[in-house]
């Protein structure tokens, strides 16, 4: 495990070098021949490529297991995008455990989802999205081991421009900064019998727990968000076999009383029967 991140590690600082030294070069001229500074970006091209066969082999090389069943993390009326019940890997990689990932968006009669537009507005304010501020909720009881929520909410870039930013530039920038910058503000909560979920892009400030805190099925955990790699706001759900999705491996999973929903497919999450008539959920154990 100590490798792999160590690899990955070296992999975003090879990148690092390359952008700094070509940032530089536009600015005063290099003490070495051009295609020198080539070089980190082909060190970094073959050990992105070598760190992506290696998560495929781990994969390819692990038991076969059932899905394990947990709750729904929201209530309330959703979609799915990106959901390994279409497609595995379903983020099209496996690395950050993200194998059997899936991304649901809210629906609301009242307040819809604001569309794709080719060019205009290039990007929306996050609260025209029904899902900013929606409440995630324990799948499970557990122990949350890692809480973030300190990284700023962007703007939604649901435009062709907005989307050519965020994959062009913004992305390759969240990249170099790890998975942390990837995912955003998120939580890991430990489950049991080694299987970890882990829920991305929250809220910024709406973390109601903090690492160490027990936790039962149903409870608040943060508030949806836009922060890290979003496009606009979402839950980003997976289970993983440990803490860190850097060097876990993602499990497959099933949400009771919803099954896996596969692209496109909206459900239906009622409010957990234990939860107080005023929005309250249990406290920590």
């Amino acid at each position: 495990m100590a490798s792999r991140k160590a690899a990955g590690v070296v992999h975003r600082a090879l990148w690092l070098v390359f952008v700094v030294q070509a940032v530089a070069s536009v600015l005063v001229e290099p003490p070495y021949p051009y295609a020198v500074g080539w070089l980190p970006a082909i060190a970094a091209l073959v050990l992105g490529v070598t760190l992506s066969r290696t998560a495929r082999r781990r994969f390819e090389a692990a038991p076969p297991r059932e899905p394990v069943e947990v709750a729904a993390p929201v209530t309330g009326r959703w979609s799915a995008l990106n959901s390994p019940a279409d497609r595995t890997p379903s983020h099209g990689t496996h690395q950050l455990a993200q194998t059997y990932a899936i991304d649901i968006v809210r629906e609301d009669a009242d307040r819809p989802r604001p569309g794709f537009a080719w060019l205009w507005p290039v990007a929306r304010r996050s609260e025209v999205f029904p899902a900013f501020g929606a409440p995630l909720l324990a799948v499970a009881d557990g122990t949350v081991v890692r809480a973030e929520d300190g990284q700023r909410d962007h703007l939604g870039r649901g435009s062709l421009p907005g989307l050519a930013y965020l994959m062009l530039i913004e992305s390759s920038f969240r990249a170099l900064g790890g998975a942390r910058r990837i995912t955003g503000n998120h939580l890991v909560l430990d489950l049991g019998d080694g299987t970890y979920a882990m829920y991305a892009h929250l809220r910024r400030g709406s973390l109601a727990v903090r690492p160490g805190d027990r936790v039962v099925a149903g409870r608040e955990l943060a508030r949806c968000g836009n922060s890290g790699n979003s496009t606009e706001p979402h839950v980003h759900f997976q289970l993983m076999d440990g803490p860190d999705p850097e060097t876990a491996l993602g499990l497959p999973f099933t949400w009771r009383g919803v099954g896996l929903p596969g692209n496109g497919e909206t459900f239906e999450v009622p409010a957990p029967a234990h939860a107080d008539p005023a929005g309250g959920h249990p406290a920590a154990a």
